[in-house]
C-alpha cells in the first residue's frame, strides 16, 4: 500500500484546510512518485533535507551536553580543534569525493566497468594513504610550533588527528553513495551514526568517571568517527562494486585534471564557511568561540535546506550535461534556486523567533550569540538566493571559475576578519561572514549566467541565453 499525503490531509484535516492542503500534497504525491530525472532529485533533497533536520536534533543536543558538561571554556577549546580536523579532512580527499559524483555516472552512462572499477578502489586507497600523511605531518608541525600554540590546544590537536584518516575517507565514500542516489548511506554515517555514537561514547566516558573536558570529548570523537566509517566502507564499498568483474583501469591523470580544481573549489568552500570561526579562535579566548560556535549550530536548520538541495541536484545535473539536454539542465538549474531559497527564508525566520531560547540550553552566557544571528540569517539567505551554483559550475567543468570565485571570496573573508575581530569581537566576525557571502553570491550567479547563460539567481528572468547554452 502506497503512502499518498492527499489522502492523509483529506483524513486528518478539517474540510477546508484539506481543501486548501491538497494541491500541495497533490504537487508532493507526483514529485514522490516521478521516475523522471526531476523526480529523482527532488526525492533526494527531501530526503536529505529530513534527515540532516534529524541530525540537526542529535547534533545540537550533542552540542549541548557538551556545553553543558565541559563548560564554556573547554567546550571552546573542542570545537576549534574539531572545526579543523573536518575541514582538513574534507581537503584531504583532493577532491576526489566530489569528482567521484561526476565520474560514476558518466562511466556507468557509457557503460565503462573498468574505469568505474578503477575509480572507486583508486579513490579509497587515494584517500586514506593521503591523509594520513596529512595526519602524520600535522602531528610533526604541532611538535615544532608547540612553543607558539596555547597549552590548552596541544593534547586535543594531537588527538585530533588520529581519526583524520577515517574523516577523509568516509568523505568519500559519502561522495560513492551520493552518485548512486543512496540517500540513506550519504547521510546516515556522519550526520547520524557519528553524532549518536559521539554522545554514547561521551554518557560512557562521563559515567566512568573521566574528566569533562576536551580531551575525554575529542577521545569519544575518536572511537565515534572509527566505528562510523568501517561500518561505512563495510556497506558502501561492498555495493558500490557489486556486479563489477572487470579488471580495473586507472586513470590517475585524468582524475588529477578533473579532481585538483574541485579540490580548490572545495578546500576554499570549507574554509570560507569555517573561517570566522578559525578567527575567532585565534584572536579572542575559547569562551568566545563557544558562544560564537553555538550562534553558528543554531543556524544549522538554514544550512541545511542548501545541503539538501545540492545534495540532490549535482548528479543530477552531471546527468543532464553528459546527455547533452542542455534545455532540461537549465529548467532544472532554475527549479533548484526555488528549491533552495524559500525554505531557507522560511527556516530563517523561525531561526530569529526561536534562537535566543535555543542559545540559553548552552549554559549560561550563550544568549549573548543571539544578536549575531540577525546578520548571519542575512548572510545565509541571500546566498540561497542563488541555489547550488557552486554544483552546477563543478559538474559542467567549469570547476576552475568556481575555485577563483571562492579563492577571491575566502580572501575577503579571512581580511575582512583580520581588520574586524580585534576591533568589534564576535560582531566582527558576523559582518565580515555576511560581506563574504554576499559577494561570494553575486559573483556565482554571474559566472554561471557568463558560462552557461543559465540565471541561477531566485528574482531574475528565467529565460536562458541561447548562444551560452
Amino acid at each position: 500500500m502506497r503512502f499518498s499525503a492527499a489522502t492523509t490531509a483529506e483524513r486528518l484535516l478539517p474540510g477546508r484546510l484539506a481543501a486548501r492542503a491538497r494541491p500541495w500534497a497533490e504537487r508532493f504525491d507526483t514529485l514522490m512518485r516521478s521516475p523522471d530525472a526531476r523526480g529523482e532529485a527532488g526525492r533526494m533533497t527531501i530526503i536529505v533535507f529530513l534527515a540532516r533536520i534529524v541530525n540537526a536534533a542529535i547534533a545540537f543536543l550533542s552540542q549541548v551536553l557538551l556545553a553543558r558538561y565541559m563548560g564554556g571554556f573547554e567546550y571552546g577549546i573542542f570545537v576549534l580543534v574539531w572545526v579543523t580536523v573536518i575541514i582538513l579532512g574534507s581537503i584531504s580527499c583532493l577532491g576526489l569525493d566530489t569528482s567521484v559524483i561526476r565520474f560514476i555516472p558518466e562511466y556507468r552512462a557509457r557503460g565503462q566497468m573498468a574505469e568505474l572499477r578503477g575509480i572507486l578502489i583508486a579513490g579509497r586507497l587515494f584517500v586514506l594513504l593521503f591523509s594520513s600523511a596529512c595526519a602524520a605531518l600535522g602531528a610533526l608541525g604541532i611538535w615544532f610550533l608547540q612553543g607558539w600554540i596555547e597549552s590548552y590546544y596541544v593534547v586535543p590537536f594531537y588527538l585530533s588527528l588520529v581519526c583524520l584518516p577515517m574523516i577523509a575517507l568516509g568523505d568519500q565514500l559519502e561522495g560513492v553513495a551520493r552518485a548512486n542516489s543512496w540517500a540513506l548511506w550519504a547521510m546516515a554515517p556522519a550526520y547520524f551514526m557519528r553524532p549518536l555514537l559521539i554522545l554514547v561514547f561521551l554518557w560512557a566516558g562521563y559515567a566512568a568517571g573521566y574528566t569533562p573536558n576536551a580531551t575525554t570529548a575529542m577521545v569519544a570523537a575518536i572511537l565515534a568517527t572509527y566505528a562510523t566509517t568501517l561500518v561505512q566502507l563495510a556497506v558502501v564499498g561492498t555495493r558500490a562494486e557489486r556486479g563489477l568483474k572487470e579488471r580495473p583501469r586507472f586513470l590517475p591523470r585524468y582524475w588529477a585534471a578533473v579532481s585538483l580544481p574541485i579540490f580548490l573549489v572545495e578546500g576554499f568552500f570549507f574554509l570560507l564557511t569555517n573561517a570566522d570561526v578559525l578567527m575567532v579562535g585565534r584572536f579572542l579566548p575559547p569562551t568566545d568561540v563557544a558562544v560564537y560556535y553555538a550562534a553558528v549550530k543554531t543556524l544549522a536548520l538554514v544550512h541545511f535546506v542548501s545541503f539538501a538541495v545540492k545534495a540532490g541536484a549535482a548528479q543530477r545535473y552531471a546527468a543532464f550535461l553528459h546527455s547533452g539536454e542542455t534545455a532540461a539542465l537549465a529548467r532544472f538549474a532554475r527549479e533548484t534556486v526555488s528549491w533552495s531559497f524559500w525554505p531557507s527564508l522560511a527556516m530563517g525566520l523561525v531561526v530569529l523567533l526561536l534562537g535566543k531560547p535555543i542559545l540559553m540550553l548552552f549554559g549560561p552566557g550563550f544568549e549573548a550569540g543571539y544578536p549575531l544571528l540577525f546578520l548571519l540569517v542575512v548572510a545565509i539567505v541571500c546566498r540561497s538566493a542563488v541555489g547550488p551554483a557552486e554544483a552546477l559550475l563543478t559538474m559542467s567543468g567549469h570547476q576552475n571559475a568556481c575555485a577563483a570565485v571562492y579563492a577571491a571570496t575566502l580572501a575577503i573573508n579571512i581580511g575582512l576578519n583580520i581588520l574586524l575581530i580585534p576591533a568589534l569581537g564576535l560582531w566582527g566576525a558576523a559582518l565580515a561572514t555576511t560581506v563574504a557571502v554576499l559577494f561570494e553570491a553575486a559573483m556565482l550567479s554571474l559566472t554561471v549566467w557568463r558560462r552557461l547563460g543559465i540565471a541561477m539567481a531566485v528574482f531574475l528572468p528565467a529565460t536562458p541565453r541561447k548562444e551560452a547554452l
